[in-house]
């Protein structure tokens, strides 16, 4: 039986954590920026392709062998549904919303990790207060939703229902990602992640999306670059480091950071109206994020 690492967190590891969570606020904006210019399951490929590259690169520079050990094809492959569910349904939920609400309703993820970690991961039972606060964080989903209701916006609840099943199957995803962590080495799960991921969704968009599906500018090409470089190179090796070290539950906290810096930055870049429920949604993530960690034992050691 594997025994899984649950360290607690120490100020290092929480700096790192925050650092990746604001950087990924830019996240749905990109995807947003990309979109004008490309297909959502070209997009991916294109994503993959340039995040593969750049942990390949890395795994060389650490010297990590990238040869597949006996058994782990399989395990990768069963993590593979969940990636390629999960990226499609953000990619084309992020094209039928605002990039703002988005960067909120994927945010929820944090509340999936936590409770999956909590059904599945021994020794990462989430306490009262921290299923408080990411409850309480998770309301900023019921707030995007009620307004669209309420003033009769409905455009945007296609969208929105695909961002947040892709959140569902983020959680899930961290979760077994962890799992996978403890005996198959961070660097190579994600190459090999991009590396089966690139034929399904390149494969895929030529058989069901229509030309063109990609056509480049300096906007659209800014887009692919964070997604690829920053998000699924950088940030998937960083997060992956440290799920596999940390108890998943607690680093999926500081997710929800991530919305007060896509609101801001799809206001900003995108100039998208931000609405006083969006407001109030973000709001309601801060709050959650200080409940969350107001947890005397497991920040003990911080």
């Amino acid at each position: 039986m594997t025994t899984i690492q649950n360290e607690r967190l120490n100020r290092p590891a929480i700096a790192i954590t925050i650092m990746t969570a604001v950087l990924w606020g830019g996240n749905s904006v990109a995807i947003k920026m990309a979109l004008s210019g490309a297909s959502p399951l070209f997009l991916a490929g294109l994503r993959f392709l340039l995040g593969g590259l750049f942990v390949a690169i890395w795994a060389v520079i650490a010297r990590v062998s990238l040869r597949l050990e006996p058994g782990e094809l399989g395990r990768i492959l069963r993590l593979i549904v969940l990636f390629v569910s999960q990226i499609y349904l953000l990619n084309a939920g992020t094209h039928y919303t605002l990039a703002g609400r988005s960067t909120v309703l994927i945010s929820a993820y944090p509340f999936f990790t936590a409770l999956f970690a909590h059904l599945y991961i021994e020794g990462d039972r989430a306490s009262r207060s921290r299923f408080a606060g990411m409850a309480l964080s998770f309301s900023a989903v019921v707030v995007v939703f009620v307004e669209s209701f309420a003033t009769n916006q409905l455009d945007y609840l296609l969208g929105d229902g695909l961002v947040l099943a892709s959140a569902c199957l983020l959680g899930a995803r961290q979760v077994y990602t962890k799992r996978l962590a403890q005996n198959i080495a961070p660097t190579r799960l994600l190459v090999w992640q991009a590396l089966i991921s690139l034929p399904i969704f390149f494969g895929a968009s030529l058989l069901i999306e229509p030309e063109p599906r990609v056509t480049l500018n300096a906007w659209v090409s800014a887009g692919v670059l964070y997604q690829g470089v920053v998000i699924a190179g950088f940030c998937f090796l960083v997060m992956t480091g440290l799920l596999k070290t940390y108890k998943a539950s607690r680093v999926g906290v500081f997710g929800f950071i991530t919305p007060l810096i896509g609101v801001a930055l799809s206001g900003f870049l995108l100039e998208e109206p931000v609405s006083p429920a969006l407001i109030g949604s973000v709001i309601l993530v801060g709050i959650g994020i200080v409940i969350a960690n107001r947890d005397p034992e497991e920040n003990a050691d911080v």
